[in-house]
């Protein structure tokens, strides 16, 4: 490599400094004699702008790439063999650093889809980050859409489908295989607002159409609560923790056909948390409106994936075969024979 005129490199002290021309030191030569326009330089750099250093820097950095590519990360001087081998150090640490650091990102590909731009197709788009979606929509892409609100598995704001799996992305823990990315869409056949937003309003029809609340016909005993044994209360459990994040019933096959009619596994097991309430006094009439039409309820096939993909661990479709059987038992034999024998036939 060629001695650069002009500049000094202090092996104790490795600073850049303006010098006059030095001959190369060989290994066996002692250090040379401080020179007083380089001990001049040395008390005087605290007090140089670090611009004027950073510019000088980088015109070496790239005089020294022009003559030798492979010192473009790091200048280095011919006949100091100890700022050499530091300089190949820092490049190599430098590389290694750069290696892991892109080991630890992870790949989202994101469905995006843009309302305003109705005629541009639905596409994934891929991002290389550390953290999740908060990263990427505080620091990477602010136009990216999902919703969130608790961050703690309460709300089920964040249901969306990652890696083929409904779910909310709270409780989803990143895969740390980081060969592979990780595919994230909105819940399957649903309206797309935006990007990971779906339309829920058919879903919160449904829900309200059951009338999650308390039914009474008379009202507390001297205007005290409604009590309830510990039994009683037990029943609830696995009903009441529902969170409607619509996880279940949008991978559900059944109410993929058949939304409007048939209620989904969300709203049915909702449904069936009141009708076992032992404080509600409704029960019948709940089970008549589920079952007047033979869909609402009926057109479950029991496959389950409802149970298979609740993030809370809930099994709807335990609910749901419980009120079948609730209604069956309370109809008479003849009834129930010519009531859904041609419909069972048929499906």
């Amino acid at each position: 490599m060629e001695e650069i005129e002009g500049i000094f490199l202090d092996n104790h002290n490795p600073k850049w400094g303006v010098g006059r021309n030095y001959e190369p030191i060989k290994d066996s030569d002692p250090r040379p004699p401080p020179d007083p326009i380089t001990e001049e330089f040395r008390q005087g750099a605290g007090e140089m702008s670090k611009s004027w250093i950073k510019d000088g820097y980088k015109k070496v950095a790239d005089v020294l790439s022009k003559a030798d590519p492979k010192n473009r990360h790091f200048p280095s001087l011919k006949g100091h063999p100890a700022a050499q081998q530091h300089a190949e150090q820092v490049v190599e640490s430098h590389e290694t650093l750069k290696e892991n650091i892109k080991a630890l990102k992870k790949e989202f590909k994101i469905y995006r889809w843009n309302p305003d731009n109705p005629y541009q197709k639905p596409y994934l788009q891929s991002y290389f980050v550390l953290d999740a979606l908060q990263k990427i929509k505080a620091e990477d892409d602010s136009s990216l859409s999902y919703r969130r609100s608790c961050r703690e598995g309460i709300c089920g704001s964040c249901a969306m489908n990652i890696d083929g799996t409904n779910t909310v992305a709270c409780l989803k823990p990143i895969d740390v295989d980081t060969s592979k990315a990780t595919f994230i869409t909105p819940l399957p056949h649903m309206y797309v607002i935006k990007d990971l937003v779906v339309d829920l309003t058919n879903f919160y029809q449904q829900y309200k159409s059951i009338e999650p609340w308390l039914k009474t016909k008379k009202p507390p005993p001297e205007g005290r609560e409604y009590r309830q044994t510990p039994a009683e209360r037990k029943r609830l459990d696995g009903l009441y923790e529902c969170i409607l994040c619509a996880c279940c019933s949008t991978s559900c096959p059944s109410y993929w056909w058949n939304p409007e009619e048939f209620y989904g596994p969300a709203a049915l097991l909702h449904a069936y948390r009141w009708i076992t309430d032992s404080r509600d006094d409704f029960t019948d009439e709940r089970l008549q409106a589920l079952t007047e039409d033979q869909v609402r309820l009926y057109r479950c096939r029991t496959i389950k994936n409802c149970t298979a993909t609740c993030p809370k661990s809930l099994n709807p479709a335990n609910a749901i075969n419980k009120m079948k059987t609730r209604h069956l038992i309370s109809q008479p034999v003849e009834k129930t024979e010519d009531q859904y024998q041609k419909p069972f036939g048929q499906a």
